[in-house]
């Protein structure tokens, strides 16, 4: 049974607690391949500090993970946070069809989830997501474990893509 109570630490997948470095080959290229380049995710190494991050948190909170990923990739990344052994928790995941920079997309499921439940934490190393968080009041914890990619920044705020 799930405890409506707790408050909730909130983690993004890829570059947080998955490493899709091994994936960024696909959108170095133009035209992006998006195709491959989700279905590369389930062979996605976990980082080994955003998974101890989110183990621990799992001890205070309900773990609940918030990415960019777009819904036809559920069925995936369900399996991937499993064969992990990562917390069980809500995924939320942006539409299909959603263009929006994952700054505003994120956010605004930040606030849904914030209306009925305390959010101890975000965990994300999308800078601009982290910063648009702080911006609304949110207690942000950047991932910094990895090194950025220019090309999934750039997918992310202006392809509106994960």
């Amino acid at each position: 049974m799930i405890d409506n109570t707790r408050p909730l630490a909130v983690f993004d997948l890829d570059g947080t607690l998955a490493d899709s470095s091994h994936r960024q080959r696909f959108l170095d290229r133009r035209p992006r391949d998006w195709d491959a380049f989700f279905a590369a995710a389930p062979a996605d190494p976990p980082l080994a500090e955003g998974v101890a991050l989110c183990r621990e948190a799992a001890g205070e909170c309900e773990v609940v993970y918030l990415t960019g990923r777009p819904e036809r990739c559920r069925e995936d990344t369900l399996a991937w946070l499993a064969e992990q052994a990562l917390p069980a928790g809500a995924l939320h995941m942006r539409r299909n069809d959603d263009r929006r920079p994952a700054r505003v997309t994120k956010l605004q499921i930040l606030r849904g989830l914030g209306r009925s439940r305390e959010i101890r934490m975000l965990v994300d190393d999308d800078e601009l997501v982290c910063d648009a968080a702080e911006q609304a009041g949110f207690r942000v914890v950047r991932a910094r474990w990895t090194a950025a990619s220019e090309a999934l920044k750039d997918a992310q705020e202006r392809e509106g893509r994960t």
